[in-house]
């Protein structure tokens, strides 16, 4: 059957908006990734330790205390996205963000103000998570929303290029300032320049949002009447099924995602001894890649489904989790290929995420049916990912790493095996 070129051909219009909606979402997560990328340089900053591993893991216990207040924002903005639009809710997303990387950039030291700099640094990674939180469901919304039928997989493959190009201008930072500066100025006050421009390309997201027209499938739901006063409790009650669906697609996807692109380089330098600037520079190259790969990922998807090209990328990490960390040695060479495998295969997850979570519900709830599931998983998976990976290597255990990672892989492979396919779905 031949498909109208209406169903796959974007506008001008729509194309801007996806451009629009891709840029400012890169910029929320610059400032997300920023965290992961410099946790061993400023850790002993605010938690001091004579061990840098010792030193890691409270900053990566915050890491994932920023994740317990995901599915909080997913719950709170999510709701204020279907009640009040998706431009309004990427607008109050980006600001809280931008502000939070401020604060840390200029919070002084333990050394300074003593158990008030972690409890700042913790309360302002609460706020990015509140923030993150809410931004994942508005940003699918509104991407998917702004695409032509048969290419909602492309639009929303947009949405990850975002991701992953926040975390490679994260990791370009990384290497830049690990490369440029010596390590007492690394140290010393390094860390603290990458935060601050995470913040202030914030507030250049934060204009560019501000110039995005709403989607048209939200203005439809408002002039038909079908907006809700409380979209979670109507999300809740009336597609509890999708709810959970949505949880289940998120669970293998996030956790080996927060592994591969936002960890990894850690992960090696602390357990292997790999210069850190090295482990960045092969992160970078990994993240470019996948960068390129997406949205390629999103037009397969379009054209044979969501189910087979996710299954491609479970089954994918049920057989590399085991070489992956079994060849992680120390070497350049060999983290460059880990890391290709790995974000090879999650062009199958990541290029179709946010199209399959957005078909399984209608505008009127479909910011909060996206966020707070999502938020949920990725606050008990990917959230603590980080922590049980190093606790694992940091304890005697990291023979068991490989099993974790694979665990998460066969979730993905029994989800995406039983859910329905939704190409084709009509979207209200």
């Amino acid at each position: 059957m031949t498909v109208a070129a209406s169903a796959t051909r974007l506008s001008p219009a729509q194309r801007k908006a996806i451009v629009a909606g891709a840029v400012g979402h890169t910029v929320e997560w610059v400032d997300w990734a920023i965290y992961t990328t410099f946790a061993s340089v400023f850790s002993g900053h605010f938690f001091p330790s004579g061990d840098e591993a010792a030193s890691l893991l409270p900053a990566l216990a915050v890491f994932a205390a920023g994740f317990v207040m995901r599915p909080i924002g997913g719950a709170i903005l999510g709701p204020y996205g279907d009640r009040h639009g998706r431009k309004k809710g990427m607008t109050l997303t980006i600001s809280l963000m931008a502000a939070a990387s401020f604060v840390i950039a200029i919070c002084p030291g333990y050394d300074t103000i003593g158990v008030l700099a972690p409890v700042v640094l913790v309360l302002a990674r609460l706020v990015q998570g509140f923030s993150a939180g809410g931004e994942w469901g508005t940003s699918s919304a509104f991407l998917v929303e702004s695409a032509a039928p048969g290419r909602r997989a492309f639009a929303g493959s947009w949405q990850q290029v975002s991701v992953g190009g926040g975390v490679l201008i994260a990791s370009g930072l990384g290497t830049v300032l690990t490369s440029v500066l010596d390590e007492a100025a690394l140290y010393g006050w390094g860390w603290r320049v990458a935060f601050a421009i995470g913040g202030l390309l914030g507030l250049a997201g934060l204009w560019l949002r501000v110039s995005v027209p709403e989607t048209e499938a939200f203005e439809r739901a408002v002039a038909s009447g079908r907006t809700r006063t409380n979209p979670l409790r109507a999300m809740l009650r009336e597609h509890p099924r999708a709810a959970l669906r949505v949880a289940g697609v998120a669970i293998a996807g996030t956790l080996l995602y927060y592994v591969w692109v936002s960890y990894m380089p850690t992960y090696a330098h602390i357990d292997t001894g790999i210069p850190l600037s090295r482990a960045l520079l092969a992160n970078t190259i990994a993240v470019l890649v996948l960068l390129v790969l997406l949205p390629f990922g999103g037009l397969l998807s379009d054209l044979v489904g969501r189910r087979p090209t996710m299954l491609a990328f479970a089954l994918g990490f049920l057989v590399l989790a085991w070489p992956a960390f079994r060849f992680l040695d120390g070497g350049f060479g060999a983290l460059l290929a880990i890391e290709l495998a790995g974000v090879v295969l999650l062009v199958g997850y990541s290029a179709n995420c946010a199209a399959v979570m957005a078909e399984q519900f209608p505008a009127e709830v479909r910011t909060t049916g996206i966020g707070l599931p999502y938020a949920l998983s990725v606050g008990v998976f990917g959230g603590t990912a980080p922590y049980v990976t190093t606790w694992l290597s940091a304890n005697g255990h990291r023979d068991l790493v490989w099993i974790y990672v694979a665990g998460a892989a066969l979730i993905g492979v029994i989800v995406y095996a039983t859910m329905p396919e939704t190409k084709d779905k009509e979207l209200t």
